[in-house]
C-alpha cells in the first residue's frame, strides 16, 4: 500500500474511528484501525464488536493494499503533523508515515485478523432527512436507561411499519415516543437499537444530508449510511416492555404554559431540590402553577408560572411531585415555545406534550409524597 492523503482528512477520520475501537487485552486487533487502499480511495474502519464504522476518503493511490495500525499511536502522530500532504506506505506489517520534514514507522498487525464489518447498506433501505431523524433521536435518547441489568431498556425501540417509524425509549420512570412518516413499507418490524450507536449518529451526520439505514433481524444488526460513512451496530435482543399500557387513557387537568419560563422555575427549584432527592412540587392553581422545593438543610422557595388551566373536575389543591432532573431533561430537548401537561391523579403518570407536534409524547412517573 502506498498513497498520499491530506492531513486534515486523515486526522478527522482517525478521531472518529478512535471512538469505535476497544482495548480488550484478549483481542488486541480491536485497538487497531484497518486501512485499505484501492481505486484512488482510502477506506478506514474500526470496530469494538458492538458497533463499527467505515469511512471512505479520496487520495492519490500509487499502490493498493491493506494493514491494521494501533489507532492511538497513528492518531497522536497525525494530529501533531502540519496541514498538507501525508504519505503512507505499508511494508509487511508496519506503516511508514512521511511528510516533507518527518518520517515514522509504526508497527501494525496482519489485516486478516481484523473482524469483517459491513461496507454497504442492505436491500431494505429506509431513507429520511437527517434533520427529522436527528430531532427525533434528541427527543428520545435522554429517556434511555443506563441500567445494564435490564438490557432491553438500554436502547431505543424502533417500530418500523407502513408509513410510520415509531421511536420509543424508557428507563422505567419516564418514557418518550416520537413518530415519523415513512413511505413504501409493508411488514411491521420491531428492533431495539443501542443508545451508543444512535448517539454517534447524532455526532456524525449533518442536518443537510439524507440518512439511510437498513436492518437485518436475522443478522441481528442495523446499518446506517451517510455520505462517505457507514456505521453498523448489533441489535439488542429481548422483548421491549409493553409501553402502551402505561399511557394515560384520559386526563382531568390540562395545563398550557411557556416552556422557557417553566424551565427557569424548575432550575431555580432544583437549587433546593438537590438536598431533597431532586423532588419538586407542582401545585395547580386557577391561572398558574406553583413550582416549589424545600430542603431541611438549605431552605425553600416558591415560584409561580402563568398558565392556561383546564380543570374538568374542579379539583382543588392539586399537587404532584416530580424528579426535577427528569423535567429538565425533557424541557431541554424540546424546541417548542409552549408545553402542554396533562394529569389525572397525583400518583398517576403525567403526560407532557408539544401542542405543535402531535407525533411527540412524553410520560413521567410522579414521586409519591406524604400529605
Amino acid at each position: 500500500m502506498k498513497l498520499t492523503i491530506l492531513q486534515e482528512n486523515l486526522s478527522k477520520s482517525l478521531q472518529i474511528c478512535s471512538r469505535f475501537t476497544s482495548m480488550k487485552v484478549q483481542l488486541p486487533v480491536l485497538a487497531n484501525v484497518y486501512l485499505k487502499a484501492n481505486n484512488n480511495r482510502l477506506t478506514m474502519s474500526a470496530t469494538n464488536l458492538e458497533m463499527s464504522v467505515s469511512i471512505g476518503m479520496g487520495g492519490k493511490i500509487t499502490e493498493g493494499g491493506e494493514i491494521t495500525i494501533p489507532v492511538r499511536i497513528i492518531n497522536d502522530i497525525v494530529n501533531n503533523l502540519p496541514l498538507g500532504q501525508i504519505q503512507l506506505e505499508s511494508e509487511k506489517e508496519s506503516l511508514k508515515i512521511k511528510t516533507q520534514d518527518f518520517e515514522s514507522y509504526v508497527l501494525g498487525m496482519n489485516p486478516s485478523d481484523f473482524p469483517i464489518i459491513p461496507y454497504n447498506i442492505g436491500s431494505n433501505e429506509i431513507k429520511l432527512p437527517s434533520k427529522d431523524l436527528l430531532s427525533a433521536f434528541n427527543l428520545v435518547l435522554f429517556s434511555v436507561s443506563n441500567d445494564e441489568t435490564r438490557p432491553t431498556l438500554t436502547g431505543v425501540l424502533m417500530i418500523i411499519k407502513e408509513n410510520e417509524l415509531v421511536l420509543v425509549a424508557t428507563d422505567g420512570f419516564r418514557l418518550s415516543q416520537k413518530k415519523l412518516k415513512l413511505k413504501g413499507l409493508k411488514d411491521e418490524v420491531k428492533i431495539i437499537v443501542p443508545k451508543n450507536v444512535l448517539s454517534e449518529i447524532t455526532r456524525l451526520v449533518s442536518k443537510e444530508e439524507m440518512l439511510s439505514f437498513s436492518y437485518k433481524k436475522t443478522d441481528k444488526q442495523i446499518v446506517f449510511g451517510m455520505p462517505n460513512i457507514i456505521v453498523a451496530s448489533r441489535l439488542i435482543e429481548g422483548e421491549f416492555p409493553d409501553f402502551e399500557r402505561i399511557i394515560p387513557k384520559e386526563t382531568k387537568i390540562k395545563i398550557s404554559l411557556d416552556r422557557e419560563e417553566f424551565l427557569r422555575s424548575v432550575k431555580l427549584a432544583s437549587v433546593f431540590a438537590k438536598d431533597a432527592a431532586n423532588v419538586i412540587k407542582l401545585k395547580v392553581n386557577k391561572d398558574n402553577i406553583e413550582v416549589s422545593a424545600e430542603s431541611a438543610r438549605s431552605g425553600s422557595q416558591k415560584a409561580k408560572v402563568e398558565a392556561k388551566v383546564v380543570n374538568e373536575d374542579n379539583t382543588k389543591d392539586f399537587v404532584i411531585a416530580y424528579n426535577c432532573r427528569f423535567i429538565e431533561d425533557l424541557l431541554n430537548s424540546m424546541e417548542s415555545d409552549d408545553l402542554l401537561m396533562e394529569f389525572s391523579d397525583a400518583n398517576a403518570p403525567g403526560l407532557f406534550l408539544n401542542e405543535k407536534d402531535q407525533n411527540f409524547m412524553h410520560i413521567i412517573m410522579p414521586v409519591r409524597i406524604q400529605d
